[in-house]
């Protein structure tokens, strides 16, 4: 399988140095015909990945966090090419959805045995997601992690617990031919089940069921964070009260937010929102185990 290998050096603080050469030690030669690129700019993985579709090759493996993954997949939907995962990012959320192993040497041996699978993804505004991406508090914390120098769940934490004092936001949102006014901390739309680091906001979320799982938290007394945290890290989310989670092919969202993320990524907002799914789009290469 003639396979292009795409490595963000600085994904999670840029803490493996050793990684090629786990590659090139543990990597299957007869399964994948590999070369190597290292990025070296923002954006550099959508330019290598839109190179190595126009060079016929047939599987790209991404070395690097969600950011990065959803840059590979953006240029990969709708293709025949298929996706494996190296996680090397501060969240790594969509390949731990698969089960894909933290470790590098792990990882890559599971890329050995690995299957194909075809799952969907999701567009907002016309812009691809793969995994969990939102608007409101969690958008609002990740363009504050975007520019922090400090990576890691830990630092993700603290920035949480810095900013308690976010108010709760009025959205009008459209679904299933419905439409409803809430004020609501967040919404997010899961197409897998994870933020990263096992921190699940939509546990039963499924990447093959035509549907996105659209995660609403409702306002809160802040005393109830730290329990409620330790319910997203339980997997317990859907037990609380304050959540409601919504599936639907699609969701228009009214409000006067400026931004959301898109697998972690913040991007600015100009006009209101749009998300679809977009069913059976991507091609990746998941854990036989």
């Amino acid at each position: 399988m003639k396979t292009k290998i795409i490595i963000n050096p600085i994904s999670g603080g840029g803490k493996n140095k050793d990684i090629e050469d786990i590659i090139n030690k543990y990597l299957d030669k007869q399964r994948f015909q590999y070369d190597i690129h290292i990025t070296t700019h923002p954006l550099h993985a959508k330019e290598i990945a839109r190179q190595a579709i126009k060079e016929d090759y047939k599987a790209i493996i991404g070395v690097g966090g969600d950011g990065t993954i959803n840059e590979i997949a953006s240029e990969v939907i709708g293709t025949n090419i298929s996706i494996g995962i190296i996680p090397n990012g501060s969240g790594n959320g969509f390949a731990f959805h698969f089960g894909t192993k933290k470790n590098i040497k792990e990882s890559v041996l599971q890329l050995n045995s690995s299957q194909e699978r075809t799952i969907d993804t999701g567009i907002a505004n016309g812009e691809s997601f793969i995994n969990v991406s939102g608007i409101g508090f969690d958008a609002y914390i990740a363009k504050l992690f975007s520019i922090s120098i400090e990576r890691g769940l830990l630092n993700y934490i603290k920035l949480i617990f810095k900013n308690l004092g976010y108010k709760a936001q009025d959205y009008t949102i459209e679904y299933n031919d419905q439409r409803r006014k809430i004020n609501a901390i967040l919404i997010s739309f899961a197409n897998a089940s994870q933020y990263g680091n096992n921190f699940k906001i939509s546990p039963n979320a499924k990447t093959d069921d035509g549907l996105l799982d659209f995660v609403i938290i409702n306002d809160m007394p802040r005393w109830k964070v730290p329990m409620f945290l330790l319910k997203i890290a339980r997997g317990k989310i859907q037990d609380s009260r304050f959540v409601e989670i919504i599936k639907a092919k699609s969701m228009e969202i009214i409000s006067n937010e400026e931004i959301i993320h898109l697998d972690g990524e913040p991007k600015s907002l100009k006009n209101d929102l749009t998300i679809k799914i977009k069913p059976q789009s991507l091609k990746i290469l998941v854990p036989n185990e």
